[in-house]
């Protein structure tokens, strides 16, 4: 069986609640993989092909492209990303920013403080 090596950040809602809520920080890498996909011009996590990630590793296989780290509830994000030729690198980068810190901060209420792109790849289409 495989050994769950990813830490917890625990939240503490402000009004009293049944239990506990604890994220994963390959859920919050999750996260952050799939909203750069979002961003046109994003062609894979890690310098994969993206449907070569989808169909091999299943969704999880996006996750090794990025990298989290979280204290006090900041996150700091780190991605590796391919890009598609043709595509303005700083513009598409910049969206890439702007979707990871929405949605983690949507889905988490973590405040994220950093998002650093690698660029790892140009994809070219034939």
């Amino acid at each position: 069986m495989e050994q769950e090596t990813s830490k917890n950040i625990s939240l503490s809602p402000e009004e009293e609640t049944f239990g506990t809520v604890k994220i994963a920080d390959d859920v919050v890498a999750m996260i952050a993989a799939l909203a750069a996909m979002e961003v046109d011009g994003v062609t894979a996590m890690n310098g994969n092909v993206a449907d070569e990630i989808l169909s091999r590793a299943g969704v999880k296989g996006l996750v090794k492209g990025v990298k989290v780290e979280i204290r006090n509830r900041k996150v700091k994000v780190e991605l590796a990303i391919t890009m598609e030729y043709g595509y303005n690198i700083p513009a598409t980068c910049q969206r890439v920013q702007n979707k990871v810190k929405s949605a983690i901060e949507n889905m988490t209420g973590l405040e994220v403080t950093d998002v650093n792109i690698r660029i790892s790849g140009i994809h070219m289409t034939h």
